[in-house]
């Protein structure tokens, strides 16, 4: 070969490497992030480890500064049957790592029905398997011996590194977070007295695949500790320096006064008008269960609560699941301290 020739070919091996040089950084970019546009296609996930695809998301759209978020609506008024008290129930942060891919409420007895990870507390048992019998014999982590099931996705910090050997580490990457707190507060109604939740009453909120169902059902708020006035429900916050992560997940609690669960989950249990706080004819209030999850991110974009794939790992599809295995004798005197505006716990 001609040395004239031999150069050309060099030189195009040089620009060959620089281009696959640029390339591979935007595949680190992309890797970590999740996304190199605001709007990935969903069906070009980056490759996992084990040969699928991790899914794409979030991306910088998915972010804003707290400080631009508008205040959200006030609560409703209160009435003269208003009951105005509360009832924590205290159930650790789930310090001891009780995490699976699992739903018994959307996806009974589906290892991975949820294809991400959730965190647990209260419940020791639960998984994809779990049922009202097995849950009653089950040991908590909640105090008075309310056995209940509490879960929701978890938060991570995002890296190109699935933290376990799951399916759902791999499609969903990063270091799983353990809330810096959380709290499990039952409220009360602004238009009328409480009656007790009946035994194994199961409730969903939120929507986990809100961006491909729409938004209707979304209603998880992001918000960051000292500006709980406002919140998004479409982009994860960013905080300034000194102030946290908090996720606020409101349940529904007009019950149909029949039903412990339906088929979509939702229609046994709605939630009041958000106007005035009453039920709808024919719904009784009973307690409305509030988590509020507080973490502590490293600062700007970095993280990302676990999704579907097709979802996105968008803010939008945040959510969280319930089961009432309280006894009945502790949620007595938990709608007694709502009714009596009292706060207890």
């Amino acid at each position: 070969m001609p040395v004239r020739h031999r150069r050309r070919l060099g030189a195009k091996h040089l620009v060959l490497i620089a281009l696959l040089a640029l390339l591979g950084s935007a595949g680190t970019f992309v890797a970590v992030t999740g996304s190199a546009s605001a709007h990935p296609d969903p069906s070009s996930g980056a490759a996992s480890p084990d040969g699928g695809h991790a899914h794409a998301g979030p991306s910088a759209a998915d972010f804003a500064d707290i400080r631009a978020a508008r205040p959200g609506p006030r609560d409703p008024r209160s009435g003269p049957d208003a009951s105005t008290g509360s009832f924590t129930t205290r159930c650790g942060r789930n310090e001891n790592g009780h995490r699976n891919p699992d739903n018994f409420i959307v996806t009974p007895g589906v290892t991975n029905g949820a294809h991400h990870l959730h965190d647990y507390v209260g419940n020791r048992s639960t998984d994809a398997f779990s049922t009202d019998d097995s849950l009653r014999a089950a040991g908590t982590t909640c105090s008075q011996g309310d056995k209940s099931a509490y879960f929701w996705p978890v938060l991570r910090v995002l890296s190109r590194r699935a933290e376990g050997h799951g399916a759902a580490d791999r499609a969903n990457p990063g270091r799983v977070l353990t809330a810096d707190s959380v709290a499990l507060t039952f409220r009360g109604n602004p238009a009328a007295r409480v009656t007790a939740m009946p035994d194994a009453l199961r409730v969903i909120t939120g929507d986990a695949k809100a961006l491909t169902n729409g938004t209707a059902n979304a209603r998880a708020r992001w918000t960051c500790t000292g500006f709980t006035d406002r919140a998004f429900t479409d982009r994860y916050p960013l905080c300034p320096s000194g102030s946290r992560v908090m996720r606020l997940l409101d349940f529904p609690s007009c019950w149909d006064g029949q039903n412990t669960d339906s088929a979509d989950h939702r229609s046994h249990i709605g939630f009041p008008d958000a106007a005035t706080g009453r039920c709808p004819r024919g719904r009784t209030p009973v307690p409305q269960l509030r988590m509020t999850l507080t973490y502590s991110v490293p600062p700007g974009p970095v993280f990302a609560v676990d999704s579907f794939p097709e979802e996105l790992r968008e803010p939008v599809t945040d959510h969280a699941d319930f089961e009432n295995v309280m006894p009945r004798a502790l949620m007595a005197a938990a709608v007694r301290c709502i009714n009596t505006g009292r706060r207890c716990g």
